[in-house]
């Protein structure tokens, strides 16, 4: 895999980056925390996702994306209805990230090739109705006393199962 040089022009870089995104897209409920969205989106830069989607209109903290945005996919979508019909017009598996919820641990779920990871609010986790249209609701194993990962930690946890899966050879 040739990655390209941080010395070519922005939009050679994302021409270049292009052809070598992965199907996966990931979504993120902007609420409370401005500095998980910007990590999120570095993490998701590593993973080469086709689309970071940015639910809400909150701003993120672009110094927690270190750059990265730039080079990315990023699409708004200012409802929660708005990012429904977006994954369903797309076709894709929609896989809701939610610990007291899940119906299936991350070792056992079915991961689809094309997919939208979505993690929600660290406070207020993900709503009810996206839990209800979600295709599955994972959760991820934890040991010890803590009751959850950090949001940018279980996403890049989620992000290199899915990798680990399809792109490991």
């Amino acid at each position: 895999m040739k990655i390209p040089s941080f010395e070519m022009p922005l939009d050679e870089i994302r021409a270049s980056l292009q052809k070598l995104r992965r199907p996966l897209s990931v979504a993120i409920l902007r609420a409370r925390n401005p500095f998980n969205v910007g990590a999120i989106i570095r993490v998701a830069h590593s993973f080469l996702v086709r689309e970071i989607l940015l639910i809400g209109d909150e701003r993120y903290y672009e110094r927690g994306a270190m750059g990265m945005d730039r080079y990315e996919n990023i699409v708004t979508l200012p409802t929660e209805a708005d990012f429904v019909a977006h994954v369903r017009a797309g076709g894709h598996k929609l896989i809701v990230f939610e610990k007291d919820a899940a119906r299936v641990d991350l070792w056992h779920a079915d991961l689809p090739d094309d997919c939208v990871m979505l993690f929600g609010s660290e406070t207020t986790g993900v709503s009810e109705e996206l839990l209800q249209v979600a295709d599955q609701v994972v959760g991820i194993p934890m040991y010890g006393i803590n009751h959850s990962f950090p949001v940018t930690v279980a996403a890049g946890i989620a992000m290199a199962e899915w990798t680990r899966r399809h792109y490991a050879s």
